[in-house]
């Protein structure tokens, strides 16, 4: 998570000792994006809610652009269905654990290089 949060400041609806929430037009339509980001528990996370539907792709790498730098990575799990908590029917996640590398496969595995 970004030290500095205060290019964000601006937004921020609420405050708390390990995170906050914030609430920033999206650049699809201009439309609330609700968001919650918390670093304690060795982990950096941040939700992403609409109204009426889930965040689409733009607007959850418009997030991480907000909350991670553009060398840092990030993630959005899918777990078992027994650990499926859901306080919301249209939030969706990113995370990070803090002080370690997130695992990722080889590039040829993901796509033709550029």
């Amino acid at each position: 998570m970004r030290a500095d949060l205060s290019h964000l400041e601006h937004r921020c609806v609420e405050r708390g000792d390990d995170g906050g929430a914030w609430a920033v037009p999206s650049r699809i339509d201009g439309k609330p994006l609700r968001i919650i980001a918390s670093w304690g528990m060795g982990w950096d996370h941040v939700s992403v809610s609409r109204q009426n539907r889930c965040p689409n792709w733009d607007e959850m790498e418009q997030v991480a652009a907000l909350f991670f730098e553009p060398t840092e990575t990030a993630m959005q799990l899918h777990v078992p269905a027994a650990d499926h908590i859901s306080f919301h029917p249209f939030c969706l996640h990113w995370w990070r654990p803090q002080g370690r590398a997130i695992p990722r496969p080889p590039n040829a595995l993901v796509g033709a290089p550029r």
